[in-house]
């Protein structure tokens, strides 16, 4: 009997040390994910036909920007998480993030470099929430990167301080924007930054001679209520 109180002590403190790791852990791989892709890019190209239109996605982002999962101060309920085993029924080890996710297959069609604020991403095509966890996303149905149009990408403004976009606010007029697509570069040139509601449409709009490029992302980075909207246009 004294054995097996031990045991499930011992269980209890395994379980107990999971929990508490778990955002970190969490947060690193979602970095490796980012890191991999980037790694990945000089030689992987995902050709993936569009499947909604442009505005749909940008509807979406509502959603997508409040499952937004890279905040590490946040840390998960033994009681409500169906990912934690039960300290009552079992003390089974939890399976990690790691082993969670190892499926995660993912492919750049480009990257987005922005000298200013340090930034660099792979950007991915399609703004899903496999996609906008571990890189920025091209809303599919807007224009083809370097092409005549307005081509969006959009992205999780995290809260740790350099993730994804979390440190697009910092961004100012005239700041160059740096998309590097198989074989091609093309710099964008910052012209107007805007704070939106998020259903203001417009910001997807274009004519027909300008490149222009919109970065999309929530603010504030606490408790966001609107939409960050970097415009820059390629000269």
């Amino acid at each position: 009997m004294i054995h097996l109180r031990k045991l499930l002590a011992f269980g209890l403190v395994i379980i107990g040390v999971l929990i508490i790791l778990y955002p970190k852990a969490s947060e690193w791989y979602d970095i490796r994910q980012e890191e991999k892709l980037m790694a990945e890019w000089e030689e992987s190209e995902m050709n993936e036909e569009a499947e909604a239109e442009a505005q749909e996605q940008y509807d979406d982002l509502t959603s997508l920007f409040e499952q937004e999962t890279g905040n590490s101060e946040q840390l998960p309920s033994a009681t409500t998480d169906p990912e934690q085993t039960s300290v009552e029924s079992s003390v089974e080890p939890l399976e990690t993030p790691v082993q969670k996710k190892a499926s995660v297959v993912l492919n750049a069609i480009a990257t987005i470099k922005i000298p200013s604020i340090k930034l660099k991403l792979p950007v991915l095509e399609g703004a899903t929430q496999k996609n906008l966890k571990y890189a920025a996303a091209h809303l599919k149905e807007t224009a083809a990167i370097g092409e005549v149009g307005n081509s969006a990408i959009a992205a999780h403004r995290m809260r740790a301080k350099g993730r994804l976009f979390n440190r697009l606010n910092e961004i100012k007029v005239n700041d160059k924007i740096i998309i590097e697509t198989s074989g091609k570069t093309f710099t964008y040139t910052v012209n107007k930054i805007s704070i939106v509601e998020p259903t203001d449409v417009s910001v997807l709009n274009y004519n027909k001679t300008d490149k222009r490029l919109t970065l999309i992302t929530c603010d504030p980075v606490v408790d966001p209520t609107h939409r960050l909207i970097v415009h820059a246009e390629m000269k």
